[in-house]
């Protein structure tokens, strides 16, 4: 009988579930898209209802698509958009207010008066992460004083705070597990990532009760099994990780020095540190890549906030595109000797700028643009906010291991945009590097998977599975110097003049 691993992802616009066979190869997926509530500028919220029922109903098509059963999966494994925020009642199970997704930038003044009070060095020393309102604690903290009765219901054991991973384990389990990974709990703000402990300090200065978190786990590990209800069995849960983190171990990035970047609504660059936090110069994150067997492996991390998200903008608030692969035709057709920019800072600028307050612009426009050029610029944005993260990563990556740090990077990508050759292309040439897509582009998806295998005991240990991982295409650089170097002056002329206004 095929024991098959049924990995979770749950992201910011839809949740998939994709059944794997046990030589990853994939049996069966199904994927729902729901919906995304902008209340204010800047705040961006889901149903957390929202995000069970789409899983819920993935997963079941999934199984039923393969014609399987509960007990042919050997065990789940979740993958989840990090640092969205929810808290629910322990006792029913419904959450007290809609998550608030790691978009959302409404604590952005929260976070200015804790830096301004001097507290950013013991963060970032702990936690390896910058006050920022991207991240868990200060999103707790606000609906803790925003929802009349929950800072002192929080206080009395009622509440329990979840990332989206913890919150689909207490559903899927029926509210019999209240835990997370090691991966997850490192985006809270909360987290000391050198001791794997939640930080008595930390959790005073964001007045965020201890009785709200969950336990903390390895990526790989026994997280229970389903109420028997909802699949008409019990299966193992046995692998949990960020996305980002999910897929650095679906890409293999096992060795230091190996870096991997992820193509979603957003865009994220992690690089293996091994068992070294390293401490950025740059205002990059120092994280968890995973943690097995108690033994935490670190990476330094960069993110932007829009990448895809910059593509669905054009379809659904220009409406100058059908659908998303329209862009890339588009791209391709668009004038050469037009230097559009988009700087798409809908909802602030990441790293390495981090600047939480700045609002998108256009720079070059024309009489002549057409709806090509704006598909070009939306396509090298992310390009261009990729080789932004790259020039300081190196930079960091080279002070801790020197020589061997200088070899050339080669970029290993996946994700929705990693499927546009044309923006891939782009992508090398404009890191003047090597770009590698692999055969498997599931890469989140199949990190929860051999998460939840190793634990089952049906995949092999890393290095073993290192093998697996097989090259689709590698795409290098092509372009003239000369129009590298021009393009990218432009680029941060735009930032620039964005950021200054």
């Amino acid at each position: 009988m095929t024991s098959y691993l049924l990995a979770i992802d749950q992201g910011t616009t839809s949740s998939r579930a994709i059944l794997f066979r046990p030589d990853t190869s994939v049996a069966a997926q199904a994927q729902q898209e729901f919906p995304q509530h902008f209340p204010a500028s800047g705040w961006v919220e889901h149903e957390a209802e929202d995000l069970w029922r789409t899983t819920l109903a993935t997963c079941r098509h999934a199984i039923a698509q393969a014609g399987a059963s509960a007990r042919d999966i050997a065990a789940i494994g979740i993958t989840n958009q990090r640092e969205t925020t929810i808290l629910w009642d322990r006792r029913t199970g419904a959450a007290i207010y809609r998550a608030i997704v790691w978009q959302d930038r409404r604590t952005a003044e929260h976070c200015a008066r804790l830096r301004a009070e001097g507290h950013e060095a013991l963060v970032s020393e702990r936690t390896g992460l910058i006050l920022d309102p991207y991240f868990s604690g200060t999103k707790i903290a606000w609906i803790l004083d925003h929802v009349p009765g929950a800072r002192a219901r929080a206080e009395r054991g009622e509440l329990a705070f979840g990332t989206v991973d913890c919150w689909l384990l207490w559903k899927l389990t029926g509210g019999a597990v209240h835990a997370t990974d090691a991966t997850n709990a490192a985006r809270t703000l909360l987290f000391n990532i050198h001791t794997g402990q939640w930080d008595e300090d930390l959790l005073a200065l964001l007045r965020v009760p201890r009785s709200l978190l969950p336990e903390v786990k390895d990526s790989a590990a026994d997280f229970g099994t389903t109420d028997p209800a909802l699949f008409g069995g019990a299966i193992a849960i046995g692998g949990m990780a960020g996305d980002q983190q999910a897929a650095t171990v679906g890409q293999a990035c096992f060795q230091p020095g190996m870096i991997k970047s992820t193509y979603g609504t957003g865009c994220f660059v992690l690089l293996n540190t091994g068992e070294t936090p390293v401490k950025s110069q740059n205002r990059l994150l120092t994280t968890i890549a995973y943690q097995l067997g108690g033994k935490r492996t670190y990476a330094l991390e960069g993110s932007i906030f829009v990448a895809g998200a910059a593509v669905q903008w054009l379809r659904d608030g220009l409406g100058i595109i059908g659908t998303s692969a329209e862009s890339e035709a588009l791209a391709e057709a668009a004038d050469p000797a037009q230097h559009i920019y988009l700087v798409p800072a809908f909802v602030g600028l990441g790293a390495p700028h981090w600047n939480p307050d700045v609002r998108g612009a256009i720079f070059g426009l024309t009489r002549a643009t057409s709806r090509a050029e704006f598909a070009l610029a939306a396509l090298e944005s992310v390009c261009y906010q990729t080789s932004d993260l790259l020039d300081v990563m190196r930079d960091d990556w080279n002070r801790t291991a020197g020589a061997a740090a200088r070899r050339p990077t080669v970029l290993r990508v996946d994700g929705g945009m990693a499927a546009s050759s044309f923006a891939m292309q782009r992508l090398s040439d404009l890191l003047a590097a090597p770009v590698d897509r692999p055969v498997v582009r599931e890469t989140t998806a199949l990190g929860a998977a051999y998460l939840a295998g190793h634990q089952a005991g049906i995949l092999p240990a890393p290095g073993r599975f290192a093998d697996t991982w097989r090259l689709d295409r590698r795409f290098t650089p092509t372009m003239p110097e000369e129009t590298r170097t021009e393009k990218l002056a432009g680029w941060r002329d735009a930032v620039r003049r964005l950021t200054m206004a």
